[in-house]
């Protein structure tokens, strides 16, 4: 990168980190993701970059180039892999006032914390999106620099340390921890497979805590996070107790990134052994984002009726997130259900019945 004297101050002119191309200031473009941060795309070589002022919400801006770079294709942008389809880079310090990188993270007084987040498809997929790609840069505007947020401590925990935080439901010290540790979310992964039902449970709700600031600084991990709790599925449906709930509980904390896996959890409700873990998951979206399964309804009522308790709980549970009118008449047949299941919620795991369940859904 070529060093250039600007008031007194040593800047770097940004250039591509694949090719070491010019590149254009980033621009508004419509994405298909939610967070709508500033695209570009390099000419030379067809990286797309998006442009993060803040240098802390780096799991957005990795979204927003690989759905971009996908061209808004949800499904295909979740079913690429990290180093296979594509390649990732971030460009630290960047100035998108000079379009410059500013080594020592202070301009003309202004302090530059920007980031621009890289990903490059491979040449194959590459040809099927690039066409796409030009006609939404072709209509964007271009735009400048946002706030900027404050710097955190650096702390590092063993996984003892994590497993007995999550057993006494500690879930700060994780949490900032988890933003700059990549070993957080592993430690926490582990803790899945546990016998203890509230240690599993406080485990899940902790993992989709800790994704959500993981991923503000580094969200390969977890995406490859979410890609390795579902891989097991891919050849057979035993997996460590706790890989679709904490799909779900995942999914339900960074729902403007994740959203695009909800199709593959729907997908478990065909399979009579992972019914019940499926639909505890998309109840667990369901409390956050509803409007994301409505076309699920009518996929969850059938299972109001099963033989199954535990999968007759999860479904009238799901449809009591959901609020749906059109459930109203398949709760009223299971209103007086003496079936027992156990609700986690905020560290606790509580009994109830799959009766009274409904009769606060009715009320």
């Amino acid at each position: 990168m070529e060093k250039i004297p600007l008031f007194r101050e040593s800047i770097i002119r940004v250039k591509c980190p694949f090719c070491g191309a010019a590149i254009e200031r980033p621009k508004e473009v419509e994405t298909g993701a939610s967070g709508q941060m500033p695209i570009g795309c390099c000419q030379d070589c067809g990286a797309v970059y998006a442009y993060d002022a803040t240098g802390h919400n780096l799991g957005a801006a990795f979204v927003e180039a690989l759905v971009f770079a996908s061209n808004s294709d949800w499904d295909l942008a979740w079913s690429l892999l990290p180093e296979e389809d594509y390649q990732q880079k971030v460009v630290e310090k960047y100035d998108i006032e000079t379009q410059c990188i500013v080594p020592g993270g202070v301009h003309e007084g202004r302090r530059v914390a920007g980031a621009l987040y890289f990903v490059r498809l491979q040449e194959d997929v590459q040809e099927v999106t690039r066409e796409g790609l030009q006609e939404k840069l072709e209509r964007a505007a271009a735009v400048f620099s946002g706030p900027v947020e404050e710097e955190y401590e650096e702390k590092h925990y063993s996984k003892k340390d994590v497993e007995d935080m999550v057993r006494a439901y500690q879930i700060k010290p994780i949490l900032q921890a988890a933003r700059h540790d990549k070993k957080i979310v592993r430690h926490l992964q582990r803790l899945l497979c546990t016998n203890d039902e509230l240690l599993r449970f406080r485990a899940i709700d902790i993992l989709g805590k800790a994704s959500v600031a993981a991923a503000a600084t580094d969200p390969a991990t977890v995406v490859a996070l979410l890609q390795g709790l579902f891989y097991p599925f891919t050849y057979s449906n035993a997996s460590n107790w706790g890989a679709i709930e904490a799909i779900g509980e995942i999914i339900a904390s960074i729902p403007t990134l994740f959203a695009g896996y909800i199709g593959r959890v729907v997908q478990f409700l065909d399979d009579e052994q992972l019914r019940p873990r499926a639909l505890w998951a998309l109840g667990r979206i369901a409390q956050v984002r509803p409007d994301l399964l409505r076309k699920t309804t009518s996929r969850v009522l059938p299972f109001v009726n099963s033989a199954d308790p535990e999968t007759r709980g999860y479904a009238v549970w799901f449809l009591a997130n959901m609020r749906t009118p059109e459930a109203r008449q398949s709760l009223m047949e299971v209103q007086g259900g003496s079936e027992e299941i156990s609700i986690y919620e905020e560290g606790i795991i509580t009994k109830t019945t799959v009766g009274e369940l409904v009769a606060k859904v009715l009320q």
